[in-house]
């Protein structure tokens, strides 16, 4: 669909359903590199007053450093405006703050997200890993069908998630349930997030989120009075007032579940498209790091972040006004072919690699080591597991402008007769 001007929509949840739009990414880098896009009533959704798209790779990043001239808190950070009432509430979170505050909530939380702590999972996130494909295994023997996103995946990022924050088990499934009103909130085939009167209600919102911040506080409460090595009981000892805790608990728990739980399933749909690939990389001809973030490269976790412009400015010759929302694609700027060779290419040994998965700049993702870490076990586990892995039937993707995810991924593996050990794999 065109718009006026003749430039692309990319902004309607249900284009996504079909994959990332990289047809309309590239006429818009190509042609229109800021371009104006309307925002319509969708999916029960009112209207909006529109946005910029920036879709080239040096724009994105220039949108995303300049924290000063394009603002995270003066309208949030999602392209839909929340309501102005919920404003205060919604800016309380680091991810739509600026700096200077932005940089002292940023290094409160640093010391507990420190690579030491997130390594000390390592060898439980691997068994992890290990056991969920054995289990699928058990379910699909060689050559049969089974979901790899309901098999392993979800479950992988969600209780490696649950582990880090220090979540008990019997508590897990509330996680999962928060994450999904949150994330999956355009999706139609997703229960409605509405309010008293029916209609669609940000679940972002302080009336939708009161259950989660309830559970934060008891839970920091019981951190203090049992503390353990985990991010929630550093948190609950921390500086932190109870309604900055309450809002990192809900930061941790939607991204720092979701972003694993989308890039996992869409690496191993990248690998299972590219036979080429796979194979140097599963003999260990191509470094598992490199391939993680080449597998992040070509699907991002999340498609797109919105600005407000802090003031009347210029970006790649466009006219912008003050208190335009601006948003950037990551999609599209890892696929910008002024800076990557062959974009559309998978190259697992690609170097360098500027790819703009985790942001870039003042909001880079705090726990982008931790995500690429589970990421690699994973890999290493799914290679040891199997020989070789086919798709057996196309992907379900979630209907979103926001979150690049996988709901359902049919695969079938050709496992190993006696799966292998990892060279890195604990002992015992």
């Amino acid at each position: 669909m065109e718009q006026a001007g003749g430039t692309p929509d990319v902004f309607d949840p249900r284009i996504y359903a079909d994959g990332v739009p990289h047809d309309r990414y590239r006429v818009l880098r190509d042609h229109h590199p800021v371009a104006w896009q309307p925002e319509p009533a969708v999916l029960g959704w009112p209207a909006g007053p529109g946005f910029w798209a920036v879709t080239r790779h040096a724009d994105v990043v220039r949108v995303l450093k300049d924290g000063t001239g394009f603002s995270s808190h003066l309208g949030a950070t999602q392209i839909r405006d929340p309501d102005p009432a919920d404003l205060p509430f919604i800016r309380r979170m680091m991810l739509n703050q600026d700096p200077p505050g932005h940089g002292r909530l940023r290094r409160l939380v640093s010391r507990a997200f420190t690579p030491g702590r997130i390594e000390r999972f390592t060898a439980t996130a691997r068994v992890r890993a290990r056991e969920l494909l054995a289990t699928a295994r058990e379910s699909a023997p060689s050559g049969a069908a089974f979901d790899l996103v309901r098999a392993v995946t979800d479950d992988y990022a969600l209780l490696n998630l649950t582990d880090l924050l220090g979540v008990p088990a019997a508590d897990r499934g509330l996680l999962h349930t928060w994450t999904e009103r949150v994330i999956a909130y355009q999706d139609p085939d997703e229960p409605p997030v509405l309010d008293a009167e029916g209609r669609p209600v940000n679940p972002r919102s302080p009336a939708m989120l009161a259950e989660m911040f309830g559970y934060a506080r008891d839970l920091a409460a019981h951190k203090r009075a049992h503390p353990a090595d985990d991010i929630m009981t550093v948190l609950a000892a921390s500086e932190l007032h109870d309604a900055e805790l309450e809002m990192f608990f809900f930061l941790l728990t939607v991204a720092g579940n979701d972003t694993v739980r989308s890039a996992a399933p869409g690496g191993v749909l990248a690998l299972a498209q590219s036979p080429d690939q796979r194979g140097p990389l599963w003999r260990g001809e191509t470094g598992v790091d490199s391939a993680v973030d080449e597998l992040l490269r070509v699907h991002p976790p999340v498609l797109s972040f919105r600005r407000t412009a802090a003031h009347a400015t210029e970006l790649a010759g466009q006219a912008i006004g003050a208190g335009d929302k601006v948003v950037v694609f990551h999609a599209s700027a890892n696929h910008d072919e002024r800076v990557f060779a062959d974009p559309h290419r998978l190259d697992l040994a690609r170097t360098p690699n500027p790819h703009v998965s985790f942001g870039d700049g003042p909001h880079i993702c705090l726990g982008a080591h931790f995500a690429r870490l589970q990421l690699r076990l994973l890999h290493e586990e799914l290679r040891d597991a199997c020989t070789d892995i086919e798709l057996a039937g196309p992907p379900r993707r979630l209907v979103s402008n926001f979150i690049n995810g996988i709901k359902s991924l049919p695969l079938s593996a050709r496992w190993r007769e006696h799966p292998e050990r990892s060279a890195s794999a604990p002992a015992g």
